[in-house]
């Protein structure tokens, strides 16, 4: 199921923080949304599943305009994984994750063994099976997101969207949660702040700056010494993994440039073009 944001722009109390954004997901493809923060990452993501009206432009899950669908069909395409849940009144892990499977559900207390079967194949998935009947309010951070990530799971949605899904986590586990999320053939669409997971996981990135598209493409494309110099404010080097022979971007503290030295502009701005 393919995602497409069509001129989106986003103002909140008068300031503009999505400014004119346009950009294609192409079905089963992995998008990682890249920029420092208060870049606008969160809040594009948050017009998708309509968290967020734009103030102008369109989003479009599998050419239809989201704000024409109804919640149930929204929650039926697209699950969420959020940086943070404020859920603060007593409900288990196992509950919490059962909510993953409400737009499938008509009435109350409707939950079927099949769903309390994918709610434990998930909960094992994730390495929180023996949280299972723990209140979530009171699991550290790590815990919690690995409860989230079960929820998305189990909403058994096209599209995922993963905002900042890395927080909390310890390494390992960060690892094996985008690997996770993005080996399912889903439509996935993350803010990240990690460029080589970004790298590792991500057929092409986007980055934003001051809530503008700057690049979008492979990372290799867009991940350029002088694009992370402009978009992040660090020097950086492109190196070969010496585990996985794979791309590692370098960083560092930004060095003082030659007098008169401009960062180069990035030209990769045109929407991602949908493969045959």
């Amino acid at each position: 199921m393919n995602v497409s944001f069509e001129n989106v722009s986003v103002e909140i109390g008068g300031r503009r923080i999505v400014d004119n954004v346009s950009l294609a997901v192409p079905s089963g493809t992995v998008l990682g949304i890249l920029g420092p923060n208060g870049c606008g990452k969160s809040t594009l993501l948050r017009t998708l599943y309509r968290a967020q009206k734009p103030s102008a432009g369109v989003v479009r899950v599998d050419g239809e305009d989201i704000r024409t669908l109804n919640g149930r069909e929204v929650a039926r395409r697209i699950a969420v994984m959020a940086q943070e849940s404020t859920q603060e009144f007593p409900i288990t892990v196992r509950e919490m994750a059962m909510l993953g499977r409400v737009p499938h559900q008509r009435g109350f207390g409707a939950d079927s063994a099949a769903d309390h079967e994918l709610i434990d194949a998930a909960l094992r998935e994730v390495g929180a099976a023996h949280l299972a009947s723990r209140y979530f309010a009171g699991l550290s951070g790590g815990e919690k997101q690995r409860v989230l990530l079960a929820r998305t799971l189990v909403q058994q949605t096209p599209v995922l969207v993963l905002d900042e899904p890395t927080n909390h986590l310890d390494i390992a586990f960060q690892l094996e949660l985008m690997t996770l999320a993005t080996s399912r053939g889903l439509t996935v669409l993350t803010a990240l702040h990690d460029m080589n997971l970004a790298s590792e996981f991500c057929e092409n990135v986007a980055l934003l700056r001051a809530g503008r598209l700057q690049g979008i493409g492979r990372p290799h494309e867009v991940l350029d010494e002088e694009t992370i110099r402009a978009g992040f404010g660090v020097d950086s080097a492109r190196l070969e993994h010496p585990l996985t022979g794979r791309p590692l971007i370098a960083v560092a503290k930004l060095r003082a440039e030659a007098p008169g030295a401009q960062p180069q502009a990035n030209h990769h701005t045109e929407p991602l073009k949908e493969h045959a």
